[in-house]
């Protein structure tokens, strides 16, 4: 006859057993915060505490002095950022593998260069993992929407919670002593890919006065493959035949190409 104490030795054995397996299929639960190499991601690190993973997904399309920031806010913040990438590693090799430059639902490049590698990362690390995000106090309806389509992860915006604004952000890079990516002192809102594909006409002007070879590469992209970035009332406008006197950056809305990017895609996709 075997005793009740046998049987709660064994049962607790069980349990155990059981609780090992799926811990190890789950994994542990992670606060990780996702860097763009931009500012605003910066500072919510900065602000966060316990942090037990950085990432960030480098594209070459970047700006070389990111890599630069990266260092930097690696040494600051005394925490290892994890850098991965994608097998295509630029915008342009996407276009050529994919045969467009972007769609109705986004462009592929959200979804080749960003979107896939988190989603390998989740599938390599499942969890109902916290999402640390550089979103700003402007961006609370982004935050909200963030939540809605992430339902499975929780997320702390570090910059709304403390109501931070982008420029104030901005303040507390420069009183850290990290120099900020040079993109922004260059005139440009967000450390993006050089040659965006998000940008409208006055983005794409200031792109041929200071990058003329990513210009050129991506206006013979679009004769390629007959398709054109912008367009207006009358249709397609080409990049080599854009008038240098059309639209203005400072009137431009473009967002960082970070999460958001991710988000639209994922709606559109539905």
């Amino acid at each position: 006859m075997i005793s009740l104490a046998t049987k709660s030795v064994e049962s607790l054995h069980y349990y155990l057993l059981n609780y090992c397996k799926y811990s190890k299929r789950v994994g542990a639960v992670l606060r990780v915060a996702w860097f763009s190499a931009g500012v605003s991601s910066f500072i919510a690190c900065y602000l966060s505490k316990d942090i037990d993973k950085i990432i960030y997904t480098h594209i070459d399309d970047q700006h070389e002095d990111s890599m630069r920031f990266v260092k930097d806010a690696e040494k600051l913040l005394s925490k290892e950022i994890i850098i991965t990438q994608s097998k295509y590693k630029s915008v342009d090799n996407v276009i050529k593998a994919s045969g467009f430059i972007k769609a109705p639902y986004g462009a592929p490049c959200t979804n080749l260069l960003k979107r896939r590698i988190r989603k390998d990362w989740e599938r390599e690390n499942p969890g109902r993992h916290t999402y640390i995000w550089g979103l700003d106090l402007t961006e609370k309806d982004r935050a909200e929407r963030l939540a809605e389509n992430m339902p499975e992860y929780d997320h702390e915006f570090p910059l709304i919670d403390k109501m931070i604004t982008k420029e104030e952000a901005h303040g507390i890079c420069r009183k850290l002593g990290i120099k900020r990516p040079y993109m922004y002192d260059f005139g440009y809102r967000n450390n993006n890919c050089i040659g965006c594909v998000k940008g409208g006409m006055g983005y794409w002007n200031k792109i041929r006065r200071d990058f003329p070879e990513i210009f050129k590469q991506r206006a013979e992209r679009e004769r390629e493959i007959e398709f054109a970035i912008l367009k207006d009332q009358n249709g397609a406008v080409w990049l080599d035949e854009l008038d240098p006197s059309r639209g203005r950056i400072e009137d431009e809305i473009m967002g960082d190409c970070g999460i958001m990017c991710e988000i639209n895609y994922q709606e559109q996709q539905h």
